[in-house]
C-alpha cells in the first residue's frame, strides 16, 4: 500500500496572505513544515497540491528548489486537487495535511498512519479531528483512493469542495470511519494552538521556533510545544481568542454529526 501525503498550500490566504511563505529560521514556513513531514517514517511520499493561479508560482518554485512534487489544480475545488495530486503519485492511500500545520510532528503523522496500516482494508477514513485531542495544528486525515473517488464524484456542496473530507466523515453509515485520541490523558485541542490562520497565530508559531528549532539536532515534537506554552504563558495567549476556531462552525446545520442536535462523536476512538 503507497501511502502519500498531500500538503495542501496556497499563498491566497484571506486572513494571512502569503503566509506559507513566511520565515521561520530564515526559511519559508512551508520548506519548514516540509522538513518536518518528511521525517514520518510511515509515509512512502510527500506531494504539494497548489493552485494555478499566478501567485502560486512562488509555491511552486519553492518546491521545484527543493525536489518536492508539486501539483497545480483549482483554488476553490480542493477535492479535485487532492484526488489529482494523489493519482500524479499513483497513490493507495492520502494522508491530507493542510499547510497551517507548520509545527505538526511527524510521530503524529506516523502514529494515525500506521494505525491505518493495521486496520489495512476495514476503514475508509481515519483522522484525529473527530473528535480533536491533539494540541491544534497536528492535523492529520486518512483515506483510500476508492474513498476520495467516490466523494470526488458525489460531493456536491461548495463546503464539501473546498474542505475536501466532510463529505465522508459527515456519513458514518456510508463510509467506515474512525478515530486516533491523543494518548497524554488530557485534550488539549482547546487549549493549545500552533496552527497558523491570523497574525497572532505567526507570533506564537515563530516564538515557539525560536525557542525550540536546533539545526542538525533531532525534530522537536508536540511535546516540547506544550512544554514550552505552558511554561510562557504569555506566548501562549498571544492567539488565545483564536482557539477552537474551525470552518466548520458556520455549517453546523449542514454537518449531521456536528448539528447541535446531531451525535457529536462520529468514529470509534482507535487512540492509546
Amino acid at each position: 500500500m503507497k501511502v502519500v501525503a498531500v500538503i495542501q498550500a496556497r499563498t491566497g490566504s484571506t486572513r494571512l496572505p502569503g503566509k506559507v511563505l513566511l520565515p521561520l529560521a530564515g526559511r519559508p514556513v512551508l520548506e519548514r513544515m516540509l522538513e518536518r513531514v518528511a521525517r514520518a517514517r510511515e509515509l512512502d511520499a510527500v506531494i504539494v497540491a497548489t493552485t494555478r493561479e499566478a501567485a502560486d508560482d512562488s509555491v511552486a518554485s519553492l518546491c521545484h528548489a527543493l525536489g518536492v512534487p508539486c501539483y497545480r489544480g483549482s483554488s476553490q475545488d480542493l477535492l479535485d486537487r487532492h484526488l489529482c495530486a494523489a493519482r500524479l503519485l499513483a497513490a493507495d492511500a492520502i494522508v491530507k495535511v493542510p499547510s497551517d500545520c507548520p509545527l505538526i510532528d511527524p510521530r503524529i503523522i506516523d502514529h494515525v498512519v500506521s494505525e491505518w496500516r493495521l486496520q489495512e482494508g476495514a476503514l475508509d477514513f481515519l483522522s484525529n479531528l473527530h473528535p480533536p485531542t491533539h494540541p491544534d495544528g497536528n492535523d492529520v486525515e486518512v483515506m483510500s483512493m476508492a474513498t476520495l473517488v467516490a466523494a470526488h464524484a458525489e460531493a456536491r456542496r461548495p463546503f464539501e469542495r473546498e474542505h475536501t473530507t466532510p463529505f465522508i466523515w459527515d456519513q458514518p453509515e456510508r463510509f467506515r470511519v474512525a478515530n486516533v485520541v491523543w494518548g497524554q490523558g488530557r485534550n488539549a485541542a482547546a487549549t493549545h494552538r500552533v496552527v497558523l490562520d491570523y497574525p497572532e497565530d505567526y507570533e506564537v508559531i515563530a516564538r515557539v521556533f525560536e525557542a525550540l528549532y536546533r539545526p542538525h539536532q533531532a525534530t522537536f515534537g508536540v511535546n516540547e510545544i506544550v512544554a514550552f506554552l505552558d511554561a510562557h504563558p504569555e506566548v501562549a495567549a498571544s492567539n488565545a481568542r483564536h482557539r477552537g476556531a474551525h470552518w466548520y462552525r458556520n455549517h453546523l446545520t449542514e454537518l449531521r454529526t456536528l448539528s447541535p442536535r446531531g451525535a457529536d462523536r462520529l468514529s470509534s476512538e482507535l487512540g492509546r
